[in-house]
């Protein structure tokens, strides 16, 4: 008997709220290990991990490649994790991929530098960034997953949008690491080592891990009488890939734009404003944060609305909004007033939320729960590789040929557009389970 009520105990009010918060604190965390890395790829690793003799603009290339191994990491992550997470559980899938985060993380802040292991430098960094992307593809889903699931059925988008503010919640933890870390230490002792302050902070991220494998409970629904061990050798990828293929494609085409949209405004251009426009890193480093801050209130505003009115019109208003922001960001800029380039940023990061806020609760509603973890990881994973893996890279080749920001604005119009119409087609496809 007291098994039964502490199973159903996330769906009393108090506890599904303990649920959501410890699920996002864990996402914080989490994002901050995987955003740690896209500033230190913006700032630091093309000098440190790529021979000297580079030009500047091949070091950053070759530096956000790195960056992009994460993202071709992301749905690998995501089939294993999904596999293990429909199968076994959400909490031991997530807390498995904490785990991994937090100790892949650390290594990288221990790893030479070319000077001192040439290529195998950059090497052992790769290797270690598809680790850390193995291990956020499985987080979203079982973080997501654990908060709506836990939830008063009415407020699922709320709740759901709990782990979203983890993302931003991640920036402002990275982009306050390097602010302190920059202030302390001279230009000299931060490329040698105060940077890697920032990755030897992850090993909370397992402390973390292990709070949550304590402290939550599964949640439970009337359909969840338990797994055999022939349904736990069932694979519900395959299952997922064979029947529910379609809401996948368009789950991954719906994420583009927020993915694409968001690490242009947190990576390319802090990038493009600190090596081509002169503006001090810190100034952008803290229009990261403030927009990242506008972010939080937002994102929690649109989940609620969302239960309210539904996902797909504030999902389709962000859409439209991010697309036509995205010809007025790199002018702002390209102002050099720190007062634009905050708002350049901020308004993106804004308008993104209205995507991000109501879609881990609209990813959820694509899927039966069996499958949900496997279907709803899968279609983001795919999204994220699409958006933003290449994103930098994309953006920068694009300077580099065109010496304007303007064609970056029209591919980030054109990512708006194909989430827009990948949601509307999505309208057919909802389970609302």
């Amino acid at each position: 008997m007291a098994s039964t009520q502490a199973a159903s105990a996330p769906h009393n009010g108090t506890p599904s709220l303990k649920v959501a918060v410890m699920a996002s604190t864990g996402a914080a965390v989490e994002w901050y290990d995987f955003f740690i890395y896209a500033t230190a790829a913006a700032l630091v690793f093309p000098k440190l991990f790529f021979p000297p003799d580079l030009p500047p603009f091949v070091a950053q290339i070759a530096s956000f490649s790195t960056f992009a191994v994460g993202f071709i990491a992301r749905p690998l992550g995501g089939l294993l994790f999904g596999h293990y997470g429909d199968n076994y559980g959400r909490k031991r899938a997530l807390v498995a991929a904490m785990m991994m985060m937090g100790f892949s993380t650390a290594l990288i802040g221990l790893l030479p530098s070319y000077a001192q292991a040439g290529a195998l430098a950059p090497l052992l960094l790769v290797m270690l960034r598809f680790v850390q992307g193995l291990a956020i593809g499985g987080q979203w889903g079982g973080a997501a997953l654990l908060a709506i699931e836990s939830a008063p059925a009415h407020r699922k988008g709320f709740y759901g949008s709990f782990v979203q503010v983890g993302v931003p919640l991640g920036v402002v933890l990275a982009n306050s690491v390097f602010l302190v870390t920059s202030a302390l230490t001279t230009e000299e002792d931060f490329s040698t080592w105060g940077w890697r302050v920032g990755f030897l902070l992850s090993i909370v991220l397992i402390g973390i891990g292990l709070l949550i494998h304590l402290q939550v409970v599964e949640p439970t629904g009337p359909d969840d009488s338990g797994l055999s061990e022939r349904d736990r050798r069932r694979s519900p990828i395959a299952e997922v890939i064979r029947s529910h293929w379609r809401q996948v494609l368009l789950a991954g085409g719906a994420f583009i734009a927020n993915n694409t949209c968001f690490y242009i405004a947190i990576t390319y251009a802090v990038a493009y404003g600190s090596g081509t426009v002169g503006i001090p890193r810190e100034t952008l480093l803290f229009a990261v944060m403030t927009g990242s801050l506008v972010m939080i209130p937002v994102l929690m505003a649109c989940g609620a609305f969302s239960d309210r009115f539904g996902r797909r019109g504030i999902f389709l208003a962000g859409a439209l909004l991010s697309g036509l922001w995205a010809f007025a960001v790199f002018p702002l800029i390209e102002q050099q007033s720190t007062l634009a380039t905050n708002l350049a940023i901020a308004v993106q990061l804004l308008f993104i939320s209205m995507m991000y806020g109501p879609q881990a609760a609209l990813f959820a509603e694509l899927f039966p729960k069996s499958l949900r973890y496997s279907g709803a990881s899968l279609g983001y994973q795919i999204g994220s590789v699409v958006g933003g893996g290449f994103a930098p890279i994309i953006a920068t080749a694009l300077f580099a040929s065109y010496r304007s920001t303007l064609p970056i604005s029209i591919y980030l119009a054109g990512m708006c557009a194909i989430s827009f119409i990948s949601v509307v087609l999505l309208r057919r496809r909802m389970l609302h389970a």
